[in-house]
């Protein structure tokens, strides 16, 4: 496929460090976005009745389905998740790959070990 201008624009933008960075982050936003917005139209809820289940305002239901919000708080999505059936995933990566975490990623719902927090053993 040919390139449009768009596209060539857009390689050399990605070249910018920070540039690339804003684009990932926007990305990202725009991602969850739509997963919200694509689950309440599932549910056949309105933003609006989607924001009494919620207790929140219509306007704050649009905000979370703007793909220019970034400031999605973990509760906010885990009460939309519950209201709409679904589960929140949050998956940190190294932005590395040749970097290892400590630890592999425990299967969703696993429990770690048995320490208890605050206790050394």
């Amino acid at each position: 496929m040919k390139k449009t201008n768009f596209d060539r624009y857009l390689e050399q933008q990605l070249r910018d460090p920070v540039f690339a960075a804003r684009f990932k982050r926007a990305g990202q936003a725009w991602d969850v976005a739509l997963q919200i917005a694509a689950l309440r139209e599932q549910a056949g809820l309105s933003q609006q009745e989607l924001a009494a289940l919620l207790k929140t305002s219509q306007q704050q239901i649009s905000r979370l389905e703007s793909p220019g919000y970034e400031g999605h708080s973990l509760s906010m999505l885990r009460r939309v998740a519950s209201a709409l059936h679904a589960r929140v995933r949050v998956t940190l990566e190294p932005e590395d790959d040749s970097l290892s975490v400590a630890e592999a990623p425990a299967p969703y719902g696993a429990k770690r070990g048995t320490k208890k927090p605050g206790r050394r053993q």
